[in-house]
């Protein structure tokens, strides 16, 4: 393996404490969340696992101030994407995530409908020109008409890690949505359970078979016409913040697929305004905020002078 392959991949970089000293390589690994399976890629797939610059294996036993090195396989970009060349709003980006702004009527993923323009075209042409060899590791997706923030792992590692974050419920996401109608509750939580529609390949309800789904919402502004709602999410199901509200009498302005109206916003106005979780690899508690985009700004100032 040259030099210049070497540059291109995944690693992690330790130096051994005091308290480690003593500790075997394999303990050490496990310590910090290194998994038999990542391990067993290392070893039969083209990985290298390095103290203080020479190969070992796992058996090793460690020395306070020990370098270690983890060299990741290449991970090899799914020939069925295609690398696009589209505009990507990045927040945040190192060695290890990155943190977008999706807009509205971008998909996160391709599917059968959009099978070009996602979020995950755009990254595999952005890392085609950066020269990062990885596949596409999304963490957080988003409906194709919602906006706001989407957590994105540089590597199956570290999508590892954070999807146990999200287990724990260590990934938050705050959003911000506009219902129609007047809610009078300031705040409350619906806890209905949601299953698919037996009519459609789309939709979701809330039926006694389905899985449980929990939603807590606050009201931040009442208009003549809307509620404008923070909510964050005890679960995560498909559609489920659109579904609960629908199911409350309240959908969403603009979700006409669960009852709302477009006259006001071409979309459903809901929004992902904040994201929390810790960086997996530095353990630093990161936080991202952003606005309500345009369109939902204009629908709560147009009302309000209604």
């Amino acid at each position: 393996m040259s030099d210049q392959q070497l540059k291109k991949r995944f690693k992690l970089n330790w130096t051994v404490e005091e308290k480690e000293n003593e500790m075997l390589l394999r303990d050490f690994l496990s310590a910090n969340s290194i998994s038999r399976r990542a391990l067993t890629d290392i070893k039969f797939k083209g990985g290298l696992i390095t103290l203080n610059g020479s190969v070992v294996n796992v058996r090793e036993r460690l020395r306070t101030g020990d370098r270690i090195e983890l060299i990741f396989p290449r991970e090899i970009p799914s020939e069925g994407l295609l690398a696009e060349d589209l505009p990507i709003e990045i927040l945040f980006e190192d060695s290890n995530l990155l943190v977008i702004h999706k807009p509205a009527g971008m998909t996160t993923i391709p599917s059968r409908e959009h099978p070009s323009g996602s979020l995950a075209n755009a990254l595999a042409g952005y890392y085609k020109q950066s020269g990062l060899e990885a596949t596409i590791h999304i963490v957080t997706r988003l409906d194709r008409d919602t906006s706001g923030l989407i957590l994105v792992a540089k590597h199956r590692h570290i999508h590892h890690l954070l999807s146990q974050q999200q287990k724990t419920g260590l990934v938050k996401r705050r959003y911000q949505a506009i219902a129609e109608g007047i809610m009078m509750t300031d705040q409350g939580k619906i806890e209905e359970p949601i299953g698919r529609k037996p009519t459609s390949i789309i939709e979701r309800e809330v039926r006694n078979d389905g899985q449980y789904a929990c939603t807590y919402y606050s009201v931040a502004a009442r208009t003549m016409k809307h509620t404008h709602l923070e909510i964050r999410l005890k679960t995560g199901r498909t559609h489920q913040i659109r579904v609960h509200m629908s199911h409350a009498g309240h959908p969403l302005a603009g979700d006409d697929l669960y009852g709302g109206h477009t006259d006001c916003i071409k979309r459903q106005a809901l929004h992902c305004c904040c994201l929390d979780f810790i960086h997996p690899v530095t353990h630093q508690k990161m936080q991202f905020t952003q606005e309500i985009p345009e369109d939902m700004r204009k629908l709560l100032v147009t009302d309000r002078q209604v």
